[in-house]
């Protein structure tokens, strides 16, 4: 177990990293490497027909799509029952992918400051090209090299931490909606001994990191979750952002385990082991070809509607990835998601605005969610109580109120064109228990106690936690 003098230690080193431009790259040089990487690491994506990709088979009676090998993941049904939701039973292609992969990012001091290696990755699913991706990023079945393609760099620090400093180390979850039971290890590794930098990776510290987390479809989905591992938060950590007032420094306190919370975190584990004790779920795997309201047309698999996503066949061919050419599915969602946080202060601590959030994918349940999250243009065709509460506070909320806007990628290697506003503002609306059971509200160090332990936040609240903390890095002073 973590000592607790090691979080705070941990805790000031990430905030010094996260309040400092740069130490080993410099604006220019960053620009520089970006260019040159996006010059030289490419993929070019054409469709193909799902019954004619290449290493891949359609099952003769279930429908079920997998590939020769029977690693990777298969396209499956699955059918799903929530006893007094909205919409109570329906079923849908999902994504079964077991393996635990790996996402891990390096860190290493250099003149006293933490930097991250992260590195320049290309994606069949992403809108343009690069994006920043954690250090290592791979499943099991890549990075034993059942593609036959070359291996992971940098691997070895994470499945051997042996004489290195482990500063996160935890299974989460990933899209519940389009994965069942899929899990990564998120890790965050210290090295002290000199490291190679290959080519396509570069040291930055996190206020680099940050910076760039602005900017739409450059910090990929796994750099999103790893980055919100890290550890933020610790007893007394307000005092290494510096002073300032406004947002920003209720945003710091939040993050200090010493400042008061609207729930103490015994309360919290209660209210999610409650929501996960009282939802009726019964989820189950179903061949591919009896999943209701869905069909094959013109080599992909759609919903009657049109909404929703498809499922689509690819064919990839890319430079600067560990293998050139490949075949395989993937889902392409109909319209921009929408991820938001509502966040308040409570007696001059920031509090975000967390849902207990049923999805059929996960182990447990339930998982803690944004405030919102949903494809807005969906509820056209949905009941309008399915409607997801707060969504009208997110969607009119006065530009004045909007302290993070960016537009980010899902994952690129099993989604295609998957993209999401992550917003984050700042509202004073009613959110009391008895209203909505299923929502409260929680400082940042909370959310940091349950992030060392798998399956409490999903990978959406995750994403915009990580674009939250990135606010640390601004001016003191803020709104």
């Amino acid at each position: 177990m973590t000592d607790v003098s090691d979080r705070v230690g941990d805790a000031a080193r990430i905030a010094h990293s996260a309040r400092t431009p740069y130490a080993v790259t410099d604006p220019a040089a960053l620009e520089a490497w970006l260019t040159d990487c996006r010059a030289r690491f490419h993929t070019h994506v054409e469709p193909i027909p799902l019954d004619r990709l290449d290493g891949w088979s359609v099952h003769p009676e279930t429908g079920d799509i997998g590939h020769r090998s029977g690693k990777f993941f298969t396209v499956r049904g699955l059918d799903v029952e929530v006893a007094g939701a909205p919409i109570a039973r329906w079923s849908q292609p999902i994504i079964s992918q077991p393996e635990i992969g790996i996402l891990g990012i390096l860190v290493k001091e250099f003149d006293g400051v933490a930097h991250c290696l992260m590195q320049a990755k290309v994606e069949p699913g992403n809108v343009n090209g690069v994006q920043l991706s954690p250090t290592v990023q791979a499943t099991r079945s890549n990075y034993t090299s059942v593609h036959g393609g070359k291996s992971v760099p940098y691997l070895e620090y994470f499945r051997d931490t042996a004489g290195h400093t482990v500063l996160a180390d935890v299974r989460q979850s990933e899209q519940g909606a389009w994965f069942h039971r899929k899990r990564n290890r998120n890790m965050v590794v210290e090295v002290h001994d000199e490291v190679e930098v290959l080519d396509g990776f570069c040291w930055l510290t996190l206020a680099q990191v940050h910076e760039l987390l602005r900017l739409d479809d450059l910090i990929n989905m796994d750099t999103r979750t790893v980055l919100c591992c890290f550890p933020f938060s610790g007893r007394g950590s307000a005092s290494a952002y510096g002073t300032g007032s406004g947002f920003r420094e209720s945003l710091v306190r939040s993050l200090d385990d010493a400042q008061p919370a609207a729930h103490p975190i015994g309360e919290v584990l209660s209210w999610i082991t409650d929501a996960r004790t009282r939802q009726d779920v019964r989820v189950r795997e179903i061949p591919l070809n009896t999943v209701a309201n869905w069909r094959w047309s013109e080599g992909r698999i759609t919903h009657d509607s049109g909404l929703f996503f498809d499922v689509v066949g690819v064919g990839v061919s890319a430079a600067g990835r560990e293998v050139g050419n490949w075949h395989q599915p993937m889902l392409r969602p109909r319209g921009l998601g929408l991820v938001a946080f509502l966040v308040r202060r409570v007696d001059g601590v920031l509090h975000v605005l967390m849902h207990a959030k049923v999805e059929p994918g996960y182990f447990d349940v339930v998982e803690l969610a944004p405030t919102v999250q949903c494809t807005p243009e969906t509820y056209a065709e949905l009941p309008a109580e399915a409607r997801p509460p707060f969504l009208d506070e997110v969607l009119t909320a006065a530009p004045s109120a909007i302290r993070f806007d960016a537009v980010h990628s899902e994952e690129g290697g099993r989604f295609l064109h998957a993209r999401t506003r992550y917003v984050v503002i700042e509202s004073d609306v009613d959110a009391s228990a008895a209203r909505h059971p299923d929502h409260r509200w929680l400082p940042l160090h909370q959310l940091a106690t349950l992030l060392r332990h798998s399956h409490y936040l999903n990978v959406q609240a995750r994403s915009v936690l990580a674009c939250l903390h990135s606010l640390v890095s601004g001016p003191e002073g803020t709104a």
